[in-house]
């Protein structure tokens, strides 16, 4: 039987994040993955909001800087939105994971690639799991939104999803590159929305949709060349996936196993975006546990659960974007003040309300000021 400190189920951001800085803390960890590599069978857009790039240290050819978001009405209209400060990026998301992979393994961890988790048994003072001959002090299921650790210990689990689904396309010169395309349509992506983003060397089209809604893809891609005016281009991969949209679980841990992430809906309920709390909780997680193991703090899932969010108002307004409001309505009500104030705070919370009373033109001329500046930068 080899022992651990910690066991973590799933080589996620999550996950990943959690290694990487137990290991660094001196704790013994191991990592157990399905998949043989972590950058095989990607399910999200790997969007980085600036929050996320402050979480982690990302190599920049891994990364390309967006400035700002171009959101479309149903009938085609658009308007630009951007915040002083304020970025996304675009990911190669399977080297991404590859690299956060190789970088818990050079803290100390181990990495156990093409291992499923099968199950496991605990007793007041370790986890084991029989099947591996593993033991540890604490089990952490990382394991993404139907999580296997949760299942098998009982514990609460994601209810509502957003159904997404998402083309690797061959890159688009025509696209503008400054933005993420962000596409209202009610009838193709009821609840949420459609994008297309000017990746690494591909251009990612897709859309996710409400709970129960099966959203059509290929449907979109169509609209999307059309709506542009661009040709066709060849589809590289596909992928699709189910994005938890309920909220933190109440019940996320038991004895000496808990949850993080995806698995205990760490995700926020209107965007979807989870990149963000994995990357901060999975490290903060590692922090409570060393000092839970080392120094004789609180149980970490005790801790954990005060500073995990909660989503309260997210989840009104996730009630309210499942209505599906009809595209008449999106029409009449896009590019008013309050419209254009919504979309800023939910693109850019706090800093887009500094941005509100900037005129269309100038949100435009300050992304294209902010993209020369960087280009000289590297100049």
């Amino acid at each position: 039987m080899r022992r651990f400190d910690l066991i973590i189920v799933g080589a996620s951001f999550a996950g990943l994040a959690c290694a990487r800085t137990a290991a660094s803390r001196g704790l013994k960890v191991c990592v157990v993955e399905r998949k043989t590599d972590p950058g095989l069978a990607v399910r999200t857009t790997g969007i980085l909001v600036k929050e996320a790039a402050e979480e982690a240290d990302i190599p920049s050819h891994l990364t390309r800087l967006i400035r700002g978001v171009r959101l479309y009405a149903p009938n085609g209209k658009s308007t630009d939105h951007a915040a002083p400060g304020y970025y996304f990026l675009a990911s190669d998301t399977p080297n991404l994971l590859r690299w956060m992979a190789d970088e818990a393994r050079r803290a100390g961890a181990e990495l156990m690639f093409g291992t499923a988790f099968k199950g496991a048994e605990q007793t007041n003072e370790a986890v084991t799991l029989p099947d591996l001959a593993l033991q540890a002090r604490l089990l952490i299921g990382a394991d993404g939104a139907t999580s296997a650790v949760g299942r098998h210990f009982g514990l609460d689990a994601n209810r509502r999803f957003l159904g997404g689904v998402e083309f690797e396309l061959e890159p688009e010169p025509g696209l503008d590159e400054r933005f993420l395309h962000c596409f209202l349509d009610s009838k193709l992506a009821p609840g949420y929305i459609a994008w297309a983003v000017p990746g690494i060397g591909i251009t990612q089209v897709g859309l996710a949709a409400r709970h129960g809604f099966r959203p059509d893809a290929r449907a979109f891609l169509q609209s999307y060349v059309k709506r542009l005016g661009l040709p066709e281009r060849r589809i590289l991969a596909r992928r699709s996936g189910l994005i938890p949209a309920g909220g933190t679980l109440r019940r996320t841990a038991l004895g000496r196993v808990m949850l993080v992430g995806d698995a205990a809906g760490h995700v926020s309920p209107v965007t979807g975006g989870g990149i963000v709390q994995t990357l901060r909780l999975g490290r903060r997680l590692a922090q409570l546990a060393s000092d839970w193991i080392d120094a004789g703090g609180e149980h970490p899932a005790a801790a954990l659960a005060r500073e995990a969010p909660k989503f309260g108002v997210k989840l009104w307004l996730r009630r309210g974007l499942d209505l599906a409001p009809p595209n008449w309505l999106w029409n009449v009500a896009f590019g008013t003040a309050p419209f254009r104030a919504f979309a800023q705070s939910i693109y850019f919370h706090q800093r887009g309300a500094r941005s509100d009373s900037l005129p269309p033109e100038r949100l435009s001329g300050m992304i294209d000021e902010l993209k020369g500046e960087k280009e000289h930068e590297r100049a």
